[in-house]
């Protein structure tokens, strides 16, 4: 007799053929439970103890909060599209405050709009804001007299962006921008990997601030006031944890604390997943681990595919996590926090007020004020050898200086995000398209996660979807051989 799972039957996803996902984060997840829609019977192994990667609600003061991503990029439909498939959708909220400023040169500063990754279409709101020196203003009209620069096949964000707008533009704007979702470093950041809107509109422009003038009017035409943003009441750290309670209703086997030794081919199409002390036999394998996992995962099976993986850095970060009396943060500005030019020497590269961007979190704070700190980046991570204490008061002296702020908070969180951000450094696109042809010549084997795609959550949603696409397109019914378990 078949057992029924969601809208299928244990007899049919037999039939189908067994899927084994190795890894646990959004990606993975994403791709287990459409493969269990789609009629595999999907394994799901985690190595660590808990899922969801770089996804973490918890608390702080009985205060539920995020410790790692906190938003979704909501014109990207993936990451909203599936909140709302795993029953979050009534809990899906834009900020409440939209505003951000940028801590340099002495003092808070607006945030200039009108602008792509920090490069302006809009000169006013830019001399407006006090961002840039007399000489950094003075620099951009020569934007639209330079002879074209080229960008190649590829080019840096900053070297481009610095050749047609001057320093001051990156090391002010696009730096700090680019720092908040990469960790990373401007000048070696990829501009076609990083900004692909970008990279395209200045193959087809002379001016940059043309490029990114239209880059913003098609935005705004496109979203209509839509919030360019979403969170989730509780945290987007529910998202992992929905979609895994979805994902066995299904009939997903999910098994945590489970690193995989090995990986290799079992006959023409089927592979065996070592284990500690066990073997598991699958017809298809969604690798979704980490660059340095995967690589020497794919070591046996697919050396040129692994040495492409190998040669992707990683940055790490520490997220400073603090409550307070709401009393005693009284001349916090009204803002969604604030970001920090690497060029202005501080420890703190941003800061999040997070009970005042959040409707749901000042509402289930009460008295208490969250916010927090971000600390460490590419190639800069001396700050982060301090112990947790030192990260915390470093914060706090920070925002002293930033915002006046004094009080002591009632508890504080230090999360280290050790390698967590993949670096897309300048032919990451080339790159990937090699790694992804090797790992192509291997039958039933599909790559996601944030190292390939993008790393925000509705670009690691829709590479976990894309390998489900992929396997369940190919993937050999175990009853005509495929490896079965």
């Amino acid at each position: 007799m078949s057992q029924t799972h969601g809208n299928r039957t244990q007899d049919d996803a037999e039939a189908a053929g067994h899927v084994v996902v190795i890894g646990g984060g959004i990606s993975g997840l994403a791709a287990a439970y459409d493969l269990a829609r789609g009629g595999a019977r999907v394994t799901l192994l985690e190595a660590t103890r808990r899922l969801g990667g770089k996804l973490l609600a918890d608390e702080i003061a009985g205060v539920p909060v995020d410790l790692g991503a906190e938003s979704l990029l909501a014109r990207r439909p993936e990451a909203v599209d599936l909140a709302r498939e795993v029953g979050l959708g009534d809990d899906l909220e834009p900020p409440a405050v939209a505003g951000a400023t940028v801590w340099t040169r002495g003092r808070l500063r607006p945030m200039p709009k009108g602008h792509v990754m920090g490069v302006p279409g809009d000169l006013a709101p830019l001399a407006a804001s006090g961002v840039l020196s007399a000489a950094g203003l003075a620099r951009l009209p020569l934007d639209h007299v330079l002879p074209r620069t080229e960008v190649g096949d590829d080019v840096a964000v900053g070297r481009f962006v610095a050749a047609r707008l001057g320093r001051e533009v990156v090391d002010r704007l696009v730096e700090p921008l680019l720092g908040g979702v990469y960790a990373g470093n401007a000048y070696e950041i990829s501009l076609r990997a990083a900004v692909p809107q970008l990279y395209a509109a200045a193959r087809g422009n002379r001016s940059l601030i043309e490029a990114a003038r239209g880059l913003q009017q098609k935005a705004a035409a496109r979203e209509n006031g839509a919030p360019v943003f979403n969170g989730i009441r509780g945290g987007v750290g529910r998202l992992p944890i929905a979609v895994a309670e979805a994902c066995r209703a299904a009939g997903v086997t999910i098994e945590t604390g489970v690193p995989v030794t090995e990986l290799r081919r079992s006959g023409p199409h089927g592979w065996r997943v070592g284990l500690r002390g066990r073997e598991l036999a699958a017809d298809a394998v969604v690798l979704a681990a980490p660059a340095p996992a995967a690589a020497r995962l794919l070591a046996a099976e697919s050396p040129a595919a692994a040495a492409g993986l190998s040669a992707v850095e990683y940055a790490s970060m520490a997220l400073v996590t603090m409550a307070f009396r709401r009393r005693d943060l009284l001349q916090l500005p009204h803002s969604s926090g604030f970001l920090v030019p690497p060029v202005d020497g501080r420890t703190i590269k941003a800061s999040t007020f997070s009970s005042h961007k959040w409707g749901w979190l000042a509402e289930a704070g009460g008295d208490t004020f969250v916010l927090r700190t971000s600390i460490g980046r590419h190639g800069d991570t001396a700050d982060l050898a301090w112990d947790d204490t030192d990260l915390v008061r470093l914060s706090r002296e920070d925002l002293g200086e930033a915002v006046g702020l004094r009080a002591v908070p009632i508890a504080a969180r230090v999360t280290r995000w050790g390698g967590g951000l993949p670096q897309y450094a300048v032919g990451h696109v080339g790159r990937v398209a090699r790694i992804r042809e090797e790992a192509g010549k291997l039958p039933g084997l599909a790559l996601c996660g944030a190292v390939y795609d993008g790393v925000g959550v509705p670009a690691c949603v829709g590479s976990g979807r894309r390998a489900a696409a992929d396997v369940l397109a190919t993937l050999v019914p175990a009853a005509a051989g495929g490896a079965g378990e």
